[in-house]
């Protein structure tokens, strides 16, 4: 049999390092040339490669395709990946102590024992291998490596495929390095690859998508399948590919969940960014409404916990019960303080965003058990700063985090709209109580739709606003109503006076429009239908006079009466 050498065609020394950037050969996203005739041709080909397979481990099934779900699939695919690794240590560790030195000897073929890589090994030619030049063959397995790994590594069976070093090297660093190493064995023919029986069929998918740059296979398990091995031997182009045709793919909560929990290699390379954000995104559309889904919500994993909650559309009453949730989730999946305390001090900590908490909540988190003692103390400081900061200044703290993964100061699109309060307790029981509707918000309400904001307290006693758009009974006309109502319900009364301002252009200050004295009883509420006596198309025209820059600023004091 003749075989061409690489530098009779090629000379792997151009494939230069600076290829392995993303402008190169590795991450360039040009059209590159199909070199699928020449797939396991001999006549194209400078070595030879002799693919092991090996058992799975007795705990996991041998193919994806016979899980029952794709989840199955993921579970089994992560034990036998983690499996072999640890296979593979074993062994290495055993030989290096043992053996490092001394060559193993089998069936008459030589396999020296490498320091820098024990996953590929490459051989001269041996004597005994009958090779059938174009087409991928079972060579007659040997058992094993040596006496020492019997147990760990036996060989089922050996194909045999003819590749070229330079299209093999040009598409993966892994490659790149064991053909180019300066060692005499990277000069040598024969390369051995030893692969899980369950990796068989993507390996071979693989190599021939290095060759063609295309793939047969579209079912999402086979495409996973493929994408691991991608990533085991280094093959970002292929990553890329498997990770667009997923993509395309209709995602399901299952797909999506499953691909947030790739390995973490897999999830951090760049190629399959795009996927895992499609499945984040995925997951906070479906689950944007927390309160239609809270017992699915809250058997999600971790990883789906933090999909959703990093959303900024989530649809919650407010961050308040964002906390709340998130605190009987981790209750729930970590019974372990030590446990609870670790995942919220990591992971779950940074979802919620403090600074948007009411202070009568941020004052449970300091003597919440599942907080650890100093981080609790470090995130209710920084919240209470940011309230007492400027809306300037709170804007502009905002927009400096508006492309980190997860954000503190940006505020959510909350159902009860956050408000802003100033109290006092001498000489009388007193509030202050600013509340911020953007035009946006306001248009929402047309024709009959309504908003709250969250609860605030004066004397004991929880409150609320509720805006609302009208109709005028007597103008027949849509128009603004603003309302004050208590929250307690039953026998409770209490008597205060009030009095409701919103700032209006040109001075852009506050403006009383009403006052008056009320005494409430539980479920009740105050207010005007038509708090600036104008219809709604002149309160929302572009030229209204109480919009500045887009948000309306409304305000209103309650002294409680003697």
């Amino acid at each position: 049999m003749r075989v061409l050498k690489v530098p009779d065609l090629f000379d792997l020394s151009t494939i230069m390092v600076s290829d392995f950037s993303p402008g190169g050969a590795f991450g360039s996203d040009t059209t590159e040339p199909d070199f699928g005739f020449a797939f396991n041709d001999s006549n194209f080909s400078d070595r030879v490669l002799r693919i092991e397979i090996m058992p799975d481990s007795p705990e996991t099934k041998s193919d994806g395709d016979c899980c029952s779900s794709i989840a199955d699939w993921a579970r089994n695919r992560k034990r036998r990946r983690e499996d072999f690794k640890k296979e593979i240590d074993v062994v290495q560790r055993q030989e290096q102590v043992l053996n490092c030195n001394v060559p193993d000897t089998v069936d008459g073929l030589t396999y020296e024992n490498r320091d820098d890589d024990a996953v590929a090994m490459i051989e001269g030619s041996p004597s005994d291998v009958g090779l059938n030049c174009n087409q991928i063959g079972n060579d007659t397995a040997y058992d094993n490596y040596s006496s020492l790994n019997k147990d760990h590594l036996t060989v089922l069976r050996v194909n045999i495929i003819h590749i070229s070093s330079p299209i093999l090297a040009a598409k993966s660093p892994f490659f790149y390095k064991l053909f180019s190493n300066g060692m005499t064995e990277s000069e040598q023919q024969y390369v051995t690859l030893p692969v899980h029986a369950s990796e068989e069929a993507a390996l071979l998918d693989l190599l021939n998508f290095m060759y063609s740059n295309t793939l047969s296979t579209t079912t999402p398990t086979a495409l996973l399948d493929v994408l691991m091995v991608a990533d085991k031997f280094e093959v970002a182009s292929c990553m890329r590919y498997c990770s667009r045709l997923l993509r395309n793919l209709p995602m399901t909560c299952e797909s999506a969940l499953l691909y947030l929990d790739l390995p973490s290699t897999v999830l951090m390379a760049d190629a399959v960014q795009p996927l895992a954000d499609a499945a984040k995104q995925f997951l906070a559309a479906k689950y944007k409404d927390v309160t239609k889904f809270q017992d699915e919500v809250l058997n999600l994993p971790l990883a789906g916990i933090e999909a959703v909650f990093s959303s900024d559309d989530l649809q919650v009453a407010s961050e308040d019960a964002v906390y709340d949730f998130l605190l009987k989730w981790a209750r729930t999946h970590y019974p372990k303080l030590e446990e609870r305390r670790r995942v919220f001090a990591t992971r779950l900590g940074r979802l919620i965003r403090f600074p948007h908490m009411t202070c009568r909540k941020l004052k449970k988190v300091l003597t919440c058990n599942d907080f650890d003692a100093e981080i609790a103390p470090k995130v209710v400081l920084e919240a209470l700063f940011f309230k007492a900061e400027t809306p300037h200044k709170q804007r502009a703290l905002a927009s400096e985090e508006a492309n980190a993964p997860y954000r503190h100061f940006l505020e959510r699109a909350y159902k009860y709209r956050p408000v802003k309060v100033v109290e006092f307790e001498k000489p009388r029981q007193q509030c202050v109580v600013y509340l911020d509707l953007k035009r946006e918000e306001c248009a929402h309400l047309f024709p009959g739709g309504k908003v709250y904001s969250q609860a605030f307290h004066l004397g004991g006693q929880g409150f609320f606003f509720s805006a609302h758009c009208h109709m005028d009974q007597q103008s027949s006309f849509h128009c603004f109503g603003l309302f004050l109502g208590m929250q307690e319900k039953g026998p409770v009364t209490f008597a205060v006076d009030y009095e409701f301002a919103a700032r209006s252009k040109p001075t852009e200050d506050y403006i009383s429009k009403y006052k008056g004295n009320y005494t409430f009883t539980g479920g009740k509420a105050v207010g005007y239908r038509n708090l600036f006596g104008i219809p709604w198309t002149t309160f929302m025209a572009d030229d209204s006079n109480y919009f500045i820059n887009g948000v309306l600023h409304l305000r209103a004091e309650l002294t409680v009466r003697q």
